[in-house]
């Protein structure tokens, strides 16, 4: 993958948080946060995103919920925004924290990590993530399927 490609999928994914922000401030469905831990390996992911998606294809729609990892924690509450409840698609991107040109929050330490979770409705729920780097595989053209550790 060139740098260029790179590039843009993270500010892709890095854009995401203010897109969703954008949405109108009327009702809607309940909201929930989230927060937890996510480490690569077993060690803490310095910085990164985090992506709560309602999996559609289960029947679960409302806004999707996001945060920001920071030295391996990350909390909806806190630069980010809660989700609805119920079967959600996970996408975690993990960062090594070290600010580079065209990289302010630092280089992809692995593949977006995606997995499924099924969350409950409930405030202050904890849901916590491990990413075995030797579990990513790339598959063309689509998001990363690594075998998940939840």
């Amino acid at each position: 993958m060139g740098k260029g490609c790179l590039l843009f999928g993270l500010s892709v994914i890095l854009s995401i948080p203010a897109l969703l922000l954008s949405g109108s401030g009327g009702g809607g469905p309940k909201t929930y946060h989230v927060s937890g831990t996510v480490t690569l390996d077993g060690k803490p992911v310095p910085a990164g995103s985090i992506l709560f998606e309602p999996d559609q294809s289960k029947g679960n729609t409302g806004p999707a919920g996001f945060a920001k990892i920071k030295d391996g924690k990350y909390d909806t509450r806190q630069n980010g925004r809660g989700t609805v409840g119920g079967p959600h698609v996970v996408r975690i991107i993990a960062l090594d924290g070290v600010p580079a040109e065209e990289l302010p929050e630092g280089t992809p330490l692995a593949p977006e990590y995606v997995t499924h979770v099924d969350l409950p409705k409930e405030n202050n729920h904890q849901e916590n993530f491990n990413i075995h780097a030797s579990n990513q595989t790339r598959s063309a053209g689509g998001p990363q399927k690594p075998q998940p550790d939840i």
